[in-house]
């Protein structure tokens, strides 16, 4: 079934549609215009009002814009592909599985991305706070965000190629491995494990504590004190100057220089960690 040039208005404009290609049409107000659908191919088309896409499975999104009163956009959808798209709407991805984005713009990103898996972000970028919550087996290439409390909770996540800022960033997560990026962010990893970053410039007050088996390879870590506090196995080859260490648990700590090294816990064993320094 074809649609084309169309303008649709009215709550549940094409309900429960399959094996439909919509191309260049218009939803206007009326909420859950697609909702129950499947195998859906939509090109250069606009959503403006909520809940366009609920319930859905088999769905290729287009060269097509999301506009900010398509709120809360794409829930419980699975196996679904947006490409070329502008999403200007906050609270858009939720618990869906198998969905991949490429050259994705979200401007307004609060509460996005929660509850999903097997989720593919590729030259996407995005603004907003509580960015990725709960989501698990998550790849990041050539993404970008600035918004604080991201990706809270997430299991099993690569990055590549990205830049981060934001604070909280990565806290109560399992199963992180970060490359080539850059983060800056206050108090990042928190009560977290199984954390790595490599070749990656980060930049952090209070950063990488309450971990358990944190590693470090060949990184930056820039303007960035108290670090490390009540890690147990950290393993961290720095390139730079940390200004100050505070209360590791366990583990190897190497840096060009530490400003300070602070142990003030006295239920810390300071000898079960090993940091060395150039100087």
């Amino acid at each position: 079934m074809l649609y084309t040039d169309q303008r649709f208005t009215g709550e549940r404009a094409l309900f429960n549609i399959s094996d439909a290609q919509i191309n260049s049409c218009i939803f206007a107000d009326g909420e859950s215009p697609l909702k129950e659908g499947s195998n859906l191919t939509v090109d250069k088309t606009s959503f403006q009002w909520k809940y366009p896409l609920w319930y859905c499975n088999d769905v290729v999104v287009n060269d097509s814009s999301f506009f900010e009163m398509a709120r809360a956009g794409v829930w419980y959808t699975n196996n679904a592909s947006f490409t070329d798209v502008l999403y200007g709407a906050p609270k858009g991805f939720r618990r869906c599985d198998n969905l991949t984005l490429t050259n994705v713009s979200i401007p307004q990103a609060q509460e996005t991305l929660w509850h999903c898996s097997n989720v593919t972000l590729t030259n996407v970028s995005a603004c907003g706070d509580y960015f990725g919550m709960d989501s698990e087996n998550v790849v990041l290439k050539n993404f970008t965000l600035r918004g604080n409390y991201s990706f809270d909770g997430v299991k099993h996540i690569t990055a590549e190629n990205c830049k981060f800022i934001c604070k909280d960033a990565f806290w109560n997560c399992d199963d992180v491995v970060i490359k080539d990026s850059y983060i800056c962010g206050e108090y990042i990893g928190w009560n977290s494990k199984n954390l790595t970053f490599i070749n990656c410039t980060i930049e952090s007050e209070q950063g990488f504590c309450y971990i358990e088996n944190l590693k470090l390879v060949n990184c930056k870590v820039m303007n960035t004190n108290l670090a490390f506090e009540y890690v147990k196995n950290v393993d961290a080859t720095i390139t730079t100057d940390v200004i100050s260490v505070k209360n590791p648990i366990s583990g190897t700590i190497k840096a060009r220089s530490i400003g300070e090294i602070i142990f003030d816990d006295a239920d810390i064993d300071k000898n079960a960690t090993d940091i060395v320094t150039q100087e």
